[in-house]
């Protein structure tokens, strides 16, 4: 009996793991998206892991359930704290509005004609009063549905979180474990792609914060100037929610709108209305200057790839995989450049690695002056003097 494969048999099985992990792979292809989702919370938490690692000398497992449970109880704490306060404050929010559209729909009473076409803009405002008038028509009527997808939406909730605990607390022998798979002569190699790869998530999460930071301060300088009420915290949460491609700064810019529709200017002599079509100006003006030029080119330099390529790759992550697309398109074309580059200097037989140096080659005259074996004969030099 054999005790080894012959070379046949040996890629008939490899073949057929492949198709079996493509067929598992096709078979449970919803679940991708779930743990792509816990994957980026999870790299989004390790910052804090590892600044509990350092300053509190604490192993990775403890220092990630701190980090894990501790952010748990504040996302289950904040609803509970807020939703009755908001409850308690929709109805007086819903007075502020319809009174804000009155005062908009007097202001637009008067038709606009375009190539002598009148445009009556009133009647649009009068439709969001009637909107408003239950803010809660939108409750699905069936109720069977609602349970239905709100049971499916609690399951991949809980698949989340559990998949971003396993991947905080295992992750380090999940990674040792898929280094084991490969020849041990490789082992080596992958352990620098993955360390390569690592840096180059961690550096766009430094530009991350980066647009973020300026993010912020652009927006608090900008309501400031405006003189829209709470403009400092405003800005904050512009920062914060610009982590999230397009539909983050969006909605920390429909808070402005509604505080600025109710509260209006604090010295600017225009009505609420007004001031809110002023802030909804700004913030388009804003958003177009941080999506074309500045989240291309901090993210672009801080994973080196040119920044008319970011632009392009985010907004066909946008359009083709939505806002989870975007926010990880980035690191991933950067991680399958430095693929790439290993792949291409082993197949043109250059050292992979920057730190490795290439043996050196043996001069041809060294060569030529190295005594022959005792196997062949010493064939005499062409154009040469023997000495005597």
């Amino acid at each position: 009996m054999k005790s080894e494969w012959s070379l046949p048999a040996r890629y008939f099985m490899v073949a057929l793991t492949i198709a079996f992990l493509i067929w598992v792979g096709y078979e449970l292809r919803g679940l991708f998206r779930p743990l792509i989702f816990a994957g980026v919370i999870a790299y989004l938490f390790y910052p804090l892991v590892a600044l509990m690692q350092s300053r509190l000398k604490l192993n990775r497992r403890t220092a990630s359930n701190i980090v894990y449970f501790v952010s748990l109880a504040v996302m289950i704490l904040l609803p509970i704290i807020l939703v009755p306060i908001l409850w308690r404050q929709t109805s007086e929010i819903t007075l502020d509005l319809r009174q804000t559209l009155a005062d908009a729909q007097k202001y637009l009473a008067i038709p606009i004609s375009i190539g002598g076409i009148p445009i009556d803009l009133g009647g649009i405002i009068s439709q969001y009063k009637n909107a408003l008038s239950n803010p809660f028509s939108s409750i699905p009527q069936n109720a069977i549905l609602f349970i239905s997808n709100t049971s499916r939406s609690t399951l991949w909730i809980l698949i989340i979180f559990g998949s971003t605990y396993f991947f905080m607390t295992e992750w380090e022998n999940v990674r040792e474990g898929l280094i084991q798979l490969a020849p041990e002569a490789y082992r080596s190699d992958i352990r620098e792609l993955y360390t390569q790869i690592r840096q180059v998530w961690m550096a766009y999460l430094r530009g991350q914060l980066t647009l973020m930071v300026i993010v912020a301060i652009a927006f608090a300088i900008v309501w400031t100037i405006i003189g829209l009420p709470g403009s400092l915290y405003l800005g904050l949460l512009a920062g914060l929610f610009s982590i999230v491609p397009d539909v983050g700064p969006f909605v920390a810019t429909a808070l402005a709108l509604a505080v600025a529709l109710l509260e209006g200017s604090k010295w600017m002599p225009v009505n609420n209305f007004i001031f809110g079509l002023i802030v909804v100006g700004l913030y388009v003006v804003l958003i177009n200057i941080k999506n074309i030029w500045l989240r291309p080119y901090i993210l672009g330099r801080s994973v080196h790839i040119n920044e008319a390529i970011v632009f392009v790759a985010i907004i066909a992550a946008v359009i083709f995989s939505g806002i989870l697309g975007a926010f990880i398109i980035v690191p991933v074309l950067a991680s399958l450049v430095v693929i790439w580059n290993y792949l291409h200097a082993r197949m043109l037989g250059l050292p992979p690695f920057q730190d490795e140096v290439p043996a050196a080659p043996v001069p041809e005259i060294e060569r030529s002056e190295q005594p022959a074996s005792d196997s062949e004969p010493v064939q005499p030099s062409v154009g040469k003097k023997s000495s005597k």
